[in-house]
C-alpha cells in the first residue's frame, strides 16, 4: 500500500506492512511488485531501493478505477476478533464506509472493538484483504459513533436497517437499486424497540435476510454481497 497517487515514473515508498511483506518474500531490488492506495489507483513497478525498514519502487504501470457505487456499512461495535473478521469482508466486497455503532446491548461486550488502537487494526485488516482481493478502494474507516451520531453522519439515500422482523430484503431490491445504500447491522441480541423506531423516524426500512438469526457478521456480510450484486459495478478502469 502507498500513500500518494499512482502515475507512471514516480518513485513510492511503501508503507511498513508492505516493506515486511517484501521481506517475507526475500524479494530484492529490480523485483516487479505491485501497488495500490485503496483511493482508486493501481499500478505495477520496479523495486529500485530496498533497506531493513524502506522499499521504493518506480512504477511502470498504473490504471485508475472509479469507485463502486456506494453502499456504506453500519456495524455493531461488538467482539474484536469478529469485527476484525468483518472488516476484512467489508474491504473484499468493496464497502464504501465503515462505522461501528455502539447500540444498548453493545454496552455489555467485553472485550469489544472500540478506540483509536482498534481503528488502526481494522484499517490494518482493510488493507491486507483489499490486497488480496485486487481491489482499488478501502473503505473509509470512520470511528465508532452513537446511534445518533451515526444517523446524522449517513448519507441521503436508501436506508435499511436488518431485522428478522422485516420484509425480506431480496423481494425489497426486486426494483432497480440505486446509490447510495446505508445498511444498519444490529449487535448480538437485537435491536431495542426504541432503536429500531429511532431508525424508522430517520428513513430507515426493516429489511430481513431469512427464516434464521444470524451472527450480526454473518447477516453484514450477506446484505453487502447482495446489494453490491443489485448495484453492478459502476464504470471501468481507465489508463493513467
Amino acid at each position: 500500500m502507498v500513500a500518494d497517487a499512482i502515475a507512471v515514473g514516480a518513485t513510492l515508498a511503501l508503507d511498513e506492512g508492505a516493506v515486511r511483506h517484501i521481506r517475507v518474500l526475500r524479494l530484492e531490488a529490480g523485483a516487479m511488485i505491485g501497488v495500490r492506495n485503496g483511493q482508486g489507483s493501481i499500478g505495477a513497478g520496479q523495486l529500485v531501493r530496498l533497506s531493513k525498514t524502506q522499499a521504493h519502487v518506480e512504477i511502470t504501470e498504473a490504471v485508475s478505477v472509479s469507485p463502486l457505487p456506494a453502499v456504506h456499512l453500519l456495524v455493531p461495535v461488538a467482539d474484536r476478533d469478529r469485527m476484525l473478521w468483518l472488516a476484512e469482508k467489508a474491504a473484499e466486497l468493496g464497502a464504501t464506509s465503515w462505522r461501528p455503532v455502539l447500540w444498548r446491548r453493545s454496552r455489555s461486550v467485553s472485550p469489544r472493538g472500540e478506540g483509536v488502537n482498534f481503528q488502526a487494526k481494522v484499517r490494518a485488516r482493510m488493507e491486507g484483504a483489499l490486497a488480496q482481493s485486487e481491489g482499488a478502494w478501502l473503505p473509509q474507516p470512520f470511528p465508532e459513533a452513537n446511534l445518533e451520531r451515526a444517523v446524522l453522519a449517513a448519507p441521503a439515500g436508501r436506508r435499511i436497517v436488518l431485522d428478522p422482523d422485516g420484509e425480506p430484503l431480496t423481494g425489497a431490491l426486486g426494483a432497480p437499486l440505486t446509490a447510495p445504500v446505508v445498511i444498519a447491522v444490529g449487535p448480538e441480541g437485537g435491536l431495542e424497540a426504541d432503536e429500531i423506531a429511532d431508525l424508522e423516524q430517520a428513513g430507515f426500512q426493516r429489511r430481513s435476510l431469512g427464516p434464521t438469526i444470524l451472527r450480526f457478521e454473518t447477516a453484514a456480510v450477506a446484505a453487502l454481497a447482495i446489494a453490491r450484486t443489485a448495484l453492478g459495478r459502476g464504470s471501468e478502469a481507465s489508463d493513467e
